[in-house]
């Protein structure tokens, strides 16, 4: 299918998924439709991104439901493949990116994005898209991939999609079927922080310390579980700031129990 649609001169748009579909997901499938002639969607529960300790057995997995709200959203294709098929028996090849893998998420979660950029990567050469589509709640992948395509020259245009929020602003994630309903409720401190923090901003604060305060405060007064960071970089290259000049990113990981959230904002200084 994907050869005939190129043959037809029609280009072809890709969204990688781990499947467990919600409106995030939707919005990026959305957005690739009226980009492309044939937009694929695959789903596949990569096992090399997590840790020895995370909840690769507990993630969501109901691929018909998948199935059927991607091809609603407007999926030409959806392909997902077996762990077999990706990572085939004596498999030894990883791709990795270094630098803006190291920070974040990538200092809690060794290993991580050299899961994600070899199966991203292997996810692109055999669907061989022009575009591929990513959400912005996921920043450090994003630019973990964008830093990849480029460094491969594997000619696909990285295309960034805005974060979809539940109307209490917490970000759109699989995970967030895993709270309890305290948690859940506790959850919504992780954009409250982040907004406290852009606030400072817009009132002048460019101290990358007493911005950090900002949100801690906030996620210390929900009584949430353990904070995994709350850090400032520059938007771009991910490298830590003191302080805000030009684009940066406030993120933002905490956990609840086994259950890891994420979130970030983009402040311009």
């Amino acid at each position: 299918m994907l050869n005939g649609a190129r043959a037809r001169g029609a280009s072809v748009g890709l969204v990688p998924t781990m499947g467990a579909l919600h409106d995030g997901h939707l919005s990026l499938i959305r957005r690739a439709r009226p980009e492309n002639g044939l937009v694929v969607v695959s789903i596949f529960v990569n096992p090399t991104q997590f840790g020895p300790s995370e909840d690769l057995q507990l993630y969501p997995r109901d691929l018909e439901r998948d199935r059927a709200l991607a091809e609603a959203a407007g999926a030409d294709v959806v392909f997902s493949p077996s762990v077999e098929e990706i990572y085939p028996e004596a498999y030894s090849t990883w791709v990795e990116v270094y630098d803006l893998a190291t920070g974040l998420c990538g200092a809690s979660r060794p290993g991580h994005f050299r899961g994600v950029c070899t199966v991203v990567a292997k996810l692109i050469n055999i669907c061989r898209p022009e575009r591929a589509y990513f959400g912005q709640k996921d920043a450090q992948q994003l630019a973990v991939v964008k830093r990849m395509v480029r460094d491969l020259n594997l000619g696909v245009d990285i295309v960034s999609c805005p974060t979809v929020r539940e109307p209490d602003g917490l970000a759109m994630s699989s995970r967030n079927a895993r709270l309890s309903a305290q948690e859940r409720a506790q959850s919504t401190a992780l954009y409250r922080a982040l907004r406290a923090a852009e606030e400072s901003v817009r009132r002048g604060e460019r101290d990358a310390a007493a911005l950090k305060d900002a949100a801690r405060s906030v996620l210390a007064g929900a009584g949430l579980g353990k904070i995994d960071y709350v850090e400032i970089v520059r938007a771009d290259d991910l490298s830590a700031v003191t302080t805000v000049m030009g684009e940066c990113l406030i993120a933002v990981a905490v956990w609840f129990d086994s259950t890891r959230l994420i979130d970030n904002i983009v402040v311009l200084g």
